[in-house]
């Protein structure tokens, strides 16, 4: 049989860098692996614009998948790319075999990441909004609770997100729930009362396989062998 591919989507503020270790431990183990940058972030930070939204990130995804031939995919959404995944399922489900939540926000239809993340990062989305910025500036990787050795990197690394991504709305009609196997991984570590009520809500749900990491919110980052054993597993 043909290893599973896995395509990994950062979350807010990062690219496609912070998944570097684990693509590497997943590449030494023969699969193959995308971990894309969307658009207007990091690599691709000069196309940062007013138009560059939720629905752009969902097609950085789905135009990967359709044009690379993509089958078989383990799709990995961390934080903010709850959204971008959810949203992704929508058009290329049944490329996918297995979705994993890596410390993500769950959306339901008709929700923004504006409406459902913390009050300081809503009072800095609105302030922006307000503004009339077309990015949100980067939050320090100390208020994620990333590891100390790797603060610096990750907060020179990090860059404005798009504006419009979090405050657009996703549609949703329940492809998501149709795909066979669904794991959330909560990074233990970091408070973030969203994600602990996305935790509690698929934990009783025999769809989901829920596991905790004793880590801050960069799981990728700060626990990347962990992170590898688990996507191992769900390869599986």
């Amino acid at each position: 049989m043909q290893p599973k591919t896995f395509v990994l989507v950062h979350g807010a503020w990062h690219g496609g860098w912070c998944w570097r270790r684990v693509a590497d431990l997943l590449g030494e183990r023969g699969y193959k692996v995308y971990a894309p940058t969307l658009t207007g972030l990091a690599d691709r930070s000069h196309l940062l614009g007013p138009a560059v939204g939720l629905a752009t990130h969902i097609l950085d995804v789905v135009n990967l998948i359709k044009w690379e031939r993509l089958t078989d995919i383990i799709l990995v959404g961390h934080s903010y790319a709850g959204f971008v995944v959810s949203g992704a399922v929508e058009e290329v489900g049944s490329a996918v075999c297995s979705l994993v939540f890596l410390d993500a926000f769950l959306p339901d239809d008709g929700q923004a990441l504006v409406e459902v993340t913390a009050p300081a990062s809503r009072d800095a989305i609105m302030a922006a909004v307000q503004r009339g910025d077309v990015g949100v500036p980067p939050r320090s990787a100390a208020l994620f609770h990333v590891n100390e050795n790797d603060r610096a990197w990750v907060d020179a690394m990090c860059t404005p997100q798009p504006t419009a991504a979090m405050v657009d709305k996703v549609k949703l009609s329940g492809a998501r729930e149709r795909v066979a196997r669904k794991t959330y991984v909560r990074a233990a570590d970091y408070p973030n009362p969203a994600f602990d009520a996305a935790f509690a809500r698929v934990r009783s749900d025999p769809g989901w396989r829920c596991l905790a990491v004793p880590c801050g919110h960069d799981v990728m980052v700060d626990m990347p062998e962990r992170l590898t054993e688990i996507l191992l597993e769900v390869a599986s």
